[in-house]
């Protein structure tokens, strides 16, 4: 009997507390929301044992706020696959691509990673699969926005061009009553891009190009300089970009942008994906949304020019220099052999710089753009090398000369 009663009262208690009368002014129990209002309730805590590695019951006590987004609510500390329809094939038929969403439990930036807007160049794809994959809700301030296949149809028939053979990076930001390539450019723009606070497009080289890992930002924009920055120790260059690239309609718009160049098209190149990946997530700490130990970056080649150096014959090319390797004027760059008469011909360097971009060995024409040179600067405390991203020091020579060529398919 003596152990009876105190688990009698024991029981007395717990059914008190629990058949409380909300309008009697008892405090519920900590994790429950008053009966009668469904829309607060919340789950119950968690226990004691497990509560320190656990999200918070309620994220928006840590600033957290729902993302609308193709027409959904997407909550804090969630993550969830979307599907955008950008327009319809020739079939008829609606190809959706995959938008992937980590929205986290604190208040932060929203960041977009888009790829593939060349449907062959793949390294992209795989940068933000790691990245959306490796973001725990939990412990995420703002959000992150992944569309890694913006040019399905592209994608799809291992092309770099839309069905039509347009160019879908020379449309935006688009006009829904356009060509279908500014359809699809209108549609991820409004949908999509406008909801972001920052943005980072990932290509490739073009057509049996490849590039070093680097940044392609306009540098005369604050806003953009402090967004680069947050890379660390990659290399940038200087670069408006041109009318119709995503980057630039995000810029104009006042969304910080840059695009993020690395490898060739058509493969999946792993130190290419590593390093990009790794500079994404660099940027994701300095932007608050998480919190990594990143070891500390020394400067960064900056170069606020460059150029392309065209073959001035046909024929086979070998390149002889690799990306990343600094040259100066009259170093060898590649030669061009004539199948036929056996003939080379050698391309040198016409400036001191460092090989940003390059052509693969293949067969070319005259005039054929072959290496892509990052001028070195002549002024500036350590030349091209920064530690902190500047205005362009001469902005005005930036401005491209009577009869000079746009630079070659530079995003």
């Amino acid at each position: 009997m003596k152990f009876l009663i105190p688990a009698l009262l024991a029981t007395a208690a717990l059914c008190s507390s629990c058949g409380g009368d909300p309008s009697s002014g008892r405090q519920a129990r900590p994790g429950t929301a008053a009966p009668g209002n469904a829309a607060d309730v919340e789950p119950p805590a968690s226990p004691p044992d497990t509560a320190k590695n656990a999200a918070p019951a309620n994220p928006r006590a840590r600033g957290g706020r729902p993302l609308e987004l193709l027409g959904t609510t997407v909550l804090p500390g969630s993550s969830r696959r979307l599907a955008w329809s950008g327009g319809q094939a020739f079939d008829g038929t609606s190809g959706e691509s995959p938008v992937l969403i980590v929205n986290g439990v604190g208040n932060g930036p929203t960041l977009c990673l888009t790829g593939a807007i060349h449907g062959d160049e793949l390294n992209g794809i795989e940068m933000i699969r790691r990245v959306l994959q490796d973001l725990d809700p939990a412990r995420v301030n703002g959000a992150v926005i992944g569309v890694p296949i913006v040019n399905l149809q592209g994608f799809r028939r291992g092309s770099r061009y839309l069905p039509d053979r347009r160019d879908l990076n020379r449309y935006f930001p688009g006009n829904s009553t356009g060509s279908s390539a500014s359809r699809i450019a209108a549609s991820l723009f409004e949908s999509i891009i406008r909801n972001c606070d920052g943005l980072v497009d990932i290509h490739t080289g073009s057509l049996n190009r490849t590039n070093l890992p680097q940044l392609r930002a306009d540098l005369r924009n604050a806003r953009v300089r402090k967004f680069a920055n947050g890379f660390g120790a990659f290399t940038v260059l200087h670069s408006p970009g041109v009318i119709g690239t995503l980057r630039r309609a995000a810029t104009d718009s006042g969304i910080p942008a840059v695009t993020l160049e690395a490898g060739e098209p058509g493969r999946l190149q792993s130190t290419q994906v590593r390093e990009g990946t790794t500079g994404i997530v660099r940027l994701l700490d300095a932007l608050g949304i998480v919190n990594r130990m990143n070891l500390l970056t020394g400067p960064r080649p900056v170069y606020y020019s460059s150029t392309w150096v065209r073959s001035d014959f046909g024929g086979i090319l070998f390149a002889l220099v690799r990306l990343g390797q600094v040259v100066s004027p009259g170093d060898t760059l590649g030669t061009v052999t004539d199948p036929v008469t056996n003939t080379q011909n050698v391309i040198y360097s016409p400036v001191r710089g460092r090989v940003v971009g390059m052509s693969l060995n293949q067969v070319v024409m005259p005039g054929y753009a072959t290496f892509n040179l990052g001028i070195e600067a002549t002024s500036g405390p350590n030349g091209s090398l920064w530690a902190t991203l500047a205005p362009p020091p001469n902005p005005e020579t930036q401005v491209a000369k009577p009869g000079a060529e746009p630079d070659e398919r530079p995003e």
